[in-house]
Order: C-alpha cells, then sequence, then structure tokens
C-alpha cells in the first residue's frame, strides 16, 4: 500500500511517499480503507521528534482519519496514534465513528482529534454543564483560527459561553467571527493580556484553551479571574510552559493538563463525549472547517502551513476515492 513515512526525525523534509506492507489488526481493531487524513500540528511536532512517544523511523505518520471500515463497508471517521496517512490502516473499533450522510471524506477527516479535544477542554474547565443562573462563562482561545481552534468556537458558542480568541489574521479572525467568536484578538496588533484586562473590567476569563507553550503559560494564567483554569493542550512554541505561581496563588487559579492521546484510552471519558457531539451533529450544529485539501504527495506543504501558521482551520490529505 501507498503510505507517508517519516524517514527521520529532521522535520517535514523527511517525510515521503513509499508503498510499505498492509497493516495487520491487533484484536479489537479494524481495518480501514483511508479515503483522507486530518493534519494536526502534533503531526509537525512528530517529524521532529518533539512528540511525547515518537516511535524511532522509519514509521507511517498520521493520527486522525476518515474511510471505510472493511468489515461492516460503512463510512467512518477515526482517530489513531500513528499510521493514519496511508491507503490502508488498522483502528480500535473504540475509536472509530460514523460519517454524517452529509460529510464529505475531507469534513470526516477533519473531525476527531480536533471536536474531541475542543468538547473535553470545555469539560475540564466545568462548562459542559449548566451555568448558575446569571452567571455568563468565558473563554480565551488560543489559536481560534485552527482546527482546535475553530472547532472550540462552535462549541462554545452552542454552550452560550462569552469567547475571546487569538490569531494573527484579521482576515481569519474575520472567518472566525462568523461562527461565533464575540472578541476578536490580533495579537501582532494587541497584547492579548491588556486586551483581556480591559475588555473584561480586570476581572479576566473563566478558563483559557493553551498550546503555545513558553512564556504563553503565564501571560495566559494572568488572564483568568478568580478559581479560572488554564486548559494546556500543547505546546506549539516548542518551548516549556512557564507558570506564574504569583498569578496562581492570588486568584486561587489552576493549570491542568489535556492530552487526547491518553483520554482516549478510557471509554468513561469518550462515550459520553461522542454522544453530545453525535447530538450536534445530527442537528446540523456543528461543521469542520477546512482551509485546504492536498494530495498526500504534496503533504510537505500541509506541515509547512502548519509550522508558518498560514492555515484557517484544517488542512487535510487526500489519500484515495472511495
Amino acid at each position: 500500500m501507498k503510505a507517508l513515512v517519516l524517514q527521520n526525525l529532521s522535520g517535514p523534509e523527511a517525510i515521503a511517499v513509499q508503498e510499505m506492507p498492509d497493516p495487520n489488526p491487533k484484536a479489537g481493531q479494524s481495518l480501514v480503507r483511508v479515503a483522507a487524513g486530518g493534519m494536526n500540528f502534533a503531526d509537525l511536532m512528530t517529524t521532529k521528534g518533539g512528540y511525547a512517544g515518537t516511535p524511532q523511523p522509519p514509521f507511517i505518520v498520521g493520527r486522525e482519519f476518515s474511510g471505510i471500515e472493511e468489515s461492516s463497508s460503512r463510512r467512518v471517521m477515526g482517530y489513531t496514534q500513528w499510521a493514519a496517512f496511508a491507503e490502508k490502516t488498522a483502528a480500535y473499533s473504540s475509536l472509530l465513528w460514523p460519517v454524517p450522510e452529509s460529510w464529505s471524506d475531507e469534513q470526516a477527516s477533519a473531525f476527531p482529534v480536533n471536536y474531541f479535544t475542543a468538547y473535553l477542554a470545555y469539560w475540564q474547565a466545568g462548562m459542559t454543564e449548566p451555568a448558575e443562573a446569571g452567571r455568563k462563562r468565558s473563554v480565551l482561545i488560543h489559536a481560534v483560527a485552527g482546527g482546535v481552534g475553530t472547532a472550540a468556537v462552535q462549541i462554545g458558542q452552542l454552550l452560550g459561553v462569552e469567547m475571546y480568541g487569538t490569531s494573527s489574521s484579521e482576515e481569519k479572525l474575520a472567518k472566525v467571527k462568523q461562527l461565533g467568536l464575540q472578541h476578536a484578538i490580533n495579537y501582532k496588533q494587541r497584547d492579548y493580556e491588556e486586551t483581556v484586562r480591559n475588555l473584561t473590567n480586570g476581572e479576566g476569563v473563566d478558563a483559557v484553551f493553551e498550546m503555545l507553550g513558553g512564556e504563553h503559560t503565564a501571560k495566559s494564567l494572568r488572564c483568568l479571574r478568580d478559581f479560572g483554569r488554564v486548559i494546556q493542550y500543547g505546546t506549539a512554541t516548542g518551548q516549556q510552559p512557564k507558570i506564574d505561581l504569583r498569578a496562581m496563588y492570588a486568584k486561587s487559579a489552576s493549570l491542568q493538563g489535556l492530552w487526547l492521546t491518553y483520554l482516549s484510552q478510557k471509554p468513561e471519558i469518550m462515550e459520553p463525549a461522542w454522544q453530545q457531539l453525535s447530538k450536534w451533529i445530527e442537528q446540523g450544529k456543528l461543521t469542520p472547517q477546512i482551509g485546504h485539501v492536498l494530495p498526500l504527495e504534496k503533504a510537505v506543504e500541509g506541515y509547512k502551513l502548519l509550522e508558518l501558521g498560514k492555515n484557517y482551520g484544517k488542512v487535510v490529505l487526500k489519500i484515495a476515492t472511495q
């Protein structure tokens, strides 16, 4: 089968399309003929050895996909730690979900990582349950025009959350405002910490969805209101998160990690999340945002779009035609 293989840990240029043996499913796994794969920042980090658990090259890359389950012939979208960017992949049945009839293969491949991450961020922030009467909850979403960001905006609107979002592009911010973002912050033009403080009259937000790391973790902590939470789900800067302990003490705030790789192994967490997400899908309230669709042979271009922050929503690889 044709697959996208990482040859070494030197970056996106080290990936190449080559012939690989078909996968042999383990117990509990299904074989899927892959149609499309969704690219994530974690995939970019993997090419440089910066993602936890990265195996020794060479190996097939990619962690989310859509396609046809061979045993049932049904259209599915799924999540797997590695080996999604190939004509066939083996995935655990518990991490395969039915594709909505109205969705394309590309939309389906853009769903699992982004929407489960965004929903679980709200869950960890305590926002998936109804708010207290008269209480308006608020969140700051970094990289709001990316895959997780656009998913978080759609979900936040459904949950009735006041949303603040950062991006480097006015054009991308305008698109996200159409999804429901109330407060768009161009961080190249305005300091987001100061802007959030001014917009909230010094009170701060209930939660920050943080995937940058470095000094941004400390800044995000300072954006919180009393008893607020930073949900850390990545380190896109490549720098270890810095923590402002004084801000945490002063506001009784907290920092909580979110790693989908770990949570995906817990059915008691994933199944309730899917139940809610699938209801919204059936109601037509969730629509994966896709900025680019590229053939597998041009995957390096996709990695570069992520690396340079040039993508809006999801970058998708077209792998096969069903």
